[in-house]
C-alpha cells in the first residue's frame, strides 16, 4: 500500500483489523519481508502498519539527512494521515532509537500503548583506543582526498562499514547522525510499559546495550533469547512470538 506522507510516497504492509494498532519500525537497511511474518502473528490479534520509512526499501529518501528526532516526527505524521489515535510500537535495531524519540517528545493526539524493543540500537558505546586511532587516520585521509573524489569514494568502500558502504552519500550522512547520537539519556523519560528482547548472541547491540535499557527504562522488562544475534525474532519466532503473546495479553488459555 502507499501513502502520501508530508511530500514522500510512503510503501507500507497493512495487516489485520480489531480495537488494538501495533506499529513495527525497521531496522537500518532492511525492508518489510524481514517484518511480515512478525506482523502476521501479530495480525492474528490486532492491526499492524508496518511503513518503509524514507530510505528504505520502495520508499525514497528524505530530502536531507535524517536524526532518529527526525523519523520519529515522520512516523508520528504517517500515523496521523491514517487516522490512527492509539498504538503499540514495535522497534527493531534502529526502530528502537524512533521509538525512545517518539516516546519522550510530545506528539499532541497521539496515544502509546506497550512498546518493544527488538535489539535495539540508541546507546554509543566508548571507543578503545584502536578505534580512536583508525577514526583519526579515517578524518586525516578524507581531508587530504577531498579534492580527488574517486580515490576518497575508493578509500571509503575499502574502509567503512559494510551498511555505510551500500548506502547513498544522502543515506551515508543520515548513518553517521544517527550511530553518533548517544540516546540514553532519554530512557528515564519513558513512561509507557517497555519490553526488551534482546539476543544473547548479537555482536551488532550486545546484550550488555539490553542491560542498560532495562536498568534506565522506569517500566521495563529483558526478555533475553539464548543463542539469538541482531535478528532474534526471526532466528527464533516461536520463542519470540510466545513473550510477546503474553506481554499483550493475547496467550491462550
Amino acid at each position: 500500500m502507499r501513502a502520501e506522507v508530508s511530500g514522500i510516497p510512503v510503501n507500507y504492509l497493512d495487516l489485520g483489523s480489531g480495537p488494538e494498532t501495533a506499529v513495527i519500525l525497521q531496522g537500518w537497511g532492511t525492508n518489510l519481508s524481514l517484518y511480515r511474518a512478525l506482523g502476521e502473528h501479530l495480525a492474528q490479534h490486532m492491526r499492524v502498519l508496518i511503513p518503509e520509512l524514507p530510505g528504505f526499501g520502495e520508499t525514497p529518501e528524505p530530502p536531507e539527512p535524517w536524526e532518529a528526532s527526525d523519523y520519529a516526527a515522520f512516523t508520528r505524521e504517517f500515523l496521523r494521515v491514517l487516522g490512527v489515535e492509539k498504538t503499540h510500537l514495535l522497534g527493531h535495531s534502529n526502530g528502537g532509537r524512533i521509538i525512545l524519540c517518539l516516546s519522550t517528545s510530545p506528539h499532541p493526539g497521539l496515544e502509546l500503548g506497550k512498546l518493544v524493543f527488538l535489539d535495539s540500537a540508541g546507546i554509543v558505546p566508548e571507543k578503545t583506543a584502536k578505534q580512536k586511532r583508525k577514526q583519526t587516520l579515517f578524518k586525516a585521509v578524507r581531508t587530504l582526498l577531498k579534492p580527488f573524489p574517486r580515490l576518497l569514494e575508493a578509500y571509503r568502500q575499502n574502509h567503512g562499514s559494510a551498511d555505510y558502504r551500500a548506502a547513498s552519500p544522502l543515506m551515508r550522512q543520515t548513518l553517521v547522525k544517527l550511530v553518533n547520537k548517544d540516546l540514553r539519556e532519554l530512557m528515564p523519560q519513558v513512561r509507557e510499559p517497555s519490553l526488551l528482547i534482546w539476543g544473547t548472541a548479537d555482536t551488532d547491540t550486545p546484550l550488555w546495550m539490553g542491560k542498560i535499557f532495562a536498568e534506565k527504562i522506569p517500566d521495563a522488562g529483558l526478555v533475553e533469547v539464548p543463542g539469538a544475534g541482531h535478528y532474534a525474532y526471526l532466528e527464533q519466532p516461536g520463542f519470540v512470538y510466545r513473550v510477546l503473546d503474553a506481554y499483550f495479553g493475547k496467550a491462550e488459555k
